[in-house]
């Protein structure tokens, strides 16, 4: 059975993820600094120092990154990439700043341009963390780092990943991203994605 490191899980688990993970035939082991929503393994970015070398199949990262600093994003990166084995990929998202940069040029930086689970968020929650959470003392949620299509897919492949495909969902103003382990072509990336970049 093939496995995912959900990194950063908070209390979402595999059938909030991606419509191929959400399958029986993949095995979910979480991850999380915050022991309180009850990870499989307690652990954080960007090191996964309790992880072993080569022991996924795929690594599921939603909005985690840009919660690091700048500096910790390649190490966090490499990480992910270790853990994975041979033929691995990994699936990114986060905000997405191109968009967001369009919003903040309206100048009403506080103003809700969607509704989360969590409630109304704004363009500074989306640059900086969303407040409420932090107001109520998770800290976690802050934003130190951001990232356009661009700049992301071009970490990846600075970070050891050998391809990497993604799109923008304007929508809900994030990234998505798939970096693989192995080289392919365009085409055959594309076909990946088109299976597990797809949000349930």
């Amino acid at each position: 059975m093939p496995r995912f490191l959900h990194v950063g899980c908070g209390p979402k688990r595999k059938h909030q993820t991606v419509k191929a993970f959400a399958a029986p035939e993949w095995e979910e082991v979480t991850l999380d600094i915050d022991e309180s929503v009850k990870p499989d393994l307690v652990d954080k970015l960007p090191e996964l120092a309790s992880i072993e070398s080569g022991s996924f199949d795929a690594v599921y990262s939603a909005h985690n990154i840009e919660h690091l600093y700048p500096h910790e994003v390649p190490v966090a990166l490499r990480a992910m990439f270790r853990v994975l084995k041979p033929g691995g990929f990994a699936i990114i998202t986060c905000p997405d700043l191109q968009t967001l940069g369009e919003r903040l040029a309206s100048g009403d930086i506080e103003k809700p341009i969607y509704t989360s689970g969590k409630g109304p968020v704004a363009p500074l929650d989306i640059l900086y963390g969303f407040r409420p959470s932090m107001a109520a003392g998770n800290l976690y949620m802050a934003h130190h780092t951001g990232f356009t299509l661009k700049s992301l897919g071009d970490a990846c492949v600075r970070s050891g990943f050998a391809k990497f495909f993604g799109f923008r969902r304007t929508k809900k103003h994030e990234l998505w991203g798939l970096a693989t382990t192995f080289a392919m072509p365009d085409e055959e990336i594309q076909r990946i994605a088109k299976i597990y970049l797809r949000p349930v």
